[in-house]
């Protein structure tokens, strides 16, 4: 079979935003810096993957794993939302967590 192979997520991005020119005027870079990035396997700066995220739709998770891993990516030691609860788009400790009592209002 002939398969294509499967871009990466700054060419993606690359896609998204319409050519590597069009990438480098979005992040105030000159083209050739996409170039380098997509060519030499440099991985995109940390400063614009927020905005590539914004402006292209592909994930963070996806441009930069070493810096923005998925939840499912972090080691249970270094998650501490075990005891979080989701609240109307807001965090809340869950009340079955130990927590230290509340002291006494005399």
């Amino acid at each position: 079979m002939n398969e294509k192979p499967v871009a990466s997520p700054l060419e993606r991005a690359i896609i998204a935003a319409g050519s590597q020119s069009a990438l480098a005027r979005l992040l105030s870079v000159s083209q050739h810096a996409v170039w380098q990035w997509s060519r030499k396997c440099k991985p995109l700066p940390a400063k614009h993957v927020l905005k590539v995220e914004f402006a292209t739709g592909v994930s963070r998770h996806d441009l930069r794993p070493d810096l923005y891993p998925l939840p499912t990516d972090i080691p249970a030691a270094l998650n501490h939302t075990q005891n979080l609860l989701p609240v109307r788009g807001c965090v809340a400790f869950n009340s079955t967590s130990s927590l230290p009592p509340e002291p006494a209002n005399d």
